[in-house]
């Protein structure tokens, strides 16, 4: 079993940054690819970001790419998303989630309870 808690997020105005972290619990969070997704109001959860369980490999949604980052520490079993150059759409609340190596929310096992992120233009 792994709990999942995000934190870092907030309110910016666009062009501005923001650093996510989501902290597990549990002995085996290096045995799992960890991800991000978000969802905005009146939207379907989509894909943000995932990393491999060593932090090897990453894969991000077209969105997104050049513009967040997603990295892992697995001494402090802590994966974090790092948003630059935000845009209002990018507001929505962002989940971690851990599972597999995958672009695909169901093929994670384990979630977060969300973190809200708005960006205002």
């Amino acid at each position: 079993q792994v709990q999942l808690v995000e934190s870092g997020g907030g309110s910016v105005q666009a062009g501005g940054s923001l650093r996510l972290s989501c902290t597990a619990s549990g002995s085996t969070f290096s045995r799992y690819a960890m991800g991000w997704f978000r969802q905005a109001p009146g939207k379907e959860r989509e894909f943000v970001a995932t990393i491999s369980w060593g932090g090897s490999n990453t894969y991000y949604a077209d969105s997104v790419k050049g513009r967040f980052t997603i990295s892992r520490d697995n001494a402090k079993n802590t994966v974090y998303l790092q948003m630059n150059s935000l845009k209002p759409e990018d507001t929505a609340v962002y989940y971690c989630a851990a599972g597999a190596y995958i672009n695909k929310a169901n093929e994670y096992d384990y979630w977060g309870q969300g973190t809200q992120v708005t960006v205002s233009s």
